[in-house]
């Protein structure tokens, strides 16, 4: 007879850059103002890694700190699954130099890119391995070293992004608890509205950065507003509906970390209160899909959340993809 478990989160860990860039310190760097960051996005600072420091680093200190939570040892581990769309290394993966970093040996790993939803799909393939019985423990790892591919020269993106990574361990907890329903989707044709190339860059129908340098991130920023919008309701909406739960279930809505305009048209459009919905953009910025599990931890470590609480994970991100999760707290 097969049988079947619930998967929900043992442990946590976040870990980030001692480096603080403000608002002030980009007035140095780019024609900008604290006022015009601070009213358009939310943002007042941001941390990012020194040049010569991989990010692999953060999501090292990240895993290790959600094992040390959730009580179980590295080698107890099955399975890595490290979202970023910042690899240090195209090959080795992330999460086989973060494996080898915390000493996991029997896990297997492996990186995955759906940009700033990228933590929601990695709790989701984490949710069918520990559902089925298939594997036990699973550490997703959202690692993002974003300063190293950001355009310094473009004030309508260099002022958002930051890095920093989150981590959480995943595995069996009782019945009732954990993760209830998850909810995944892409729309490539929406692609082209944020860009960073990788190994090609020709005469095809993705807009790239014009001028010499490339090789960093591009976004047209209204219509991934525009998406995002609608989508972060859509999503919270599938999951609620999938559940059979409402809005009043809901104790707290922990959304990607974006733009605070983003947020709050998502708020409104769900008709929810701002109390119910944890942000901390300001002190990060974007820190792409290490935003989501990096949030979750510090509503856990500021004790916003308890046993028994109905949580909603959203995101939104590059591809363009999005993904929500309705959790049970079960710590």
């Amino acid at each position: 007879m097969s049988m079947t478990y619930s998967c929900g989160i043992l442990g946590l860990g976040s870990s980030l850059p001692e480096k603080v860039l403000t608002n002030y310190d980009l007035e140095k760097i780019v024609d900008t103002s604290d006022e015009w960051i601070s009213k358009r996005t939310g943002i007042s600072q941001r941390r990012v890694l020194d040049e010569d420091k991989p990010a692999y680093q953060l999501g090292v200190d990240a895993a290790k700190k959600a094992l040390d939570d959730a009580g179980i040892e590295a080698e107890e581990l099955d399975l890595i699954i490290v979202t970023t769309e910042t690899p240090d290394y195209l090959t080795p993966s992330m999460s086989c130099i973060i494996q080898s970093k915390i000493g996991a040996q029997k896990a297997a790993a492996f990186d995955l890119n759906a940009a700033c939803s990228g933590f929601i799909y990695g709790m989701t393939i984490a949710n069918q391995f520990i559902k089925s019985g298939y594997y036990k423990h699973v550490l997703v790892v959202g690692c993002e070293g974003l300063s190293k591919i950001v355009d310094w020269k473009d004030r309508n993106t260099c002022v958002l992004f930051g890095d920093g990574a989150g981590a959480a361990v995943l595995g069996p907890v009782e019945e009732g608890y954990g993760i209830i329903t998850t909810h995944i989707g892409a729309d490539g044709v929406l692609g082209k509205n944020i860009t960073m190339p990788c190994c090609y860059i020709g005469p095809e129908d993705i807009q790239v950065r014009s001028g010499d340098n490339k090789k960093v991130l591009w976004m047209d920023g209204s219509e991934v507003f525009k998406f995002a919008v609608r989508i972060m309701e859509q999503a919270t909406n599938k999951v609620l509906e999938d559940s059979g739960l409402s809005m009043e279930d809901i104790k707290l809505i922990v959304p990607h970390q974006a733009n605070i305009r983003i947020i709050e048209g998502a708020a409104k459009r769900l008709k929810v209160s701002e109390d119910k919905i944890f942000t901390n953009l300001h002190k990060y910025g974007n820190i792409s899909s290490a935003s989501i599990p990096l949030g979750l931890n510090e509503a856990y470590r500021e004790k916003l959340i308890s046993k028994g609480d109905n949580l909603v994970l959203v995101g939104f991100g590059g591809g363009l993809t999005w993904g929500s999760v309705l959790v049970r707290w079960s710590k």
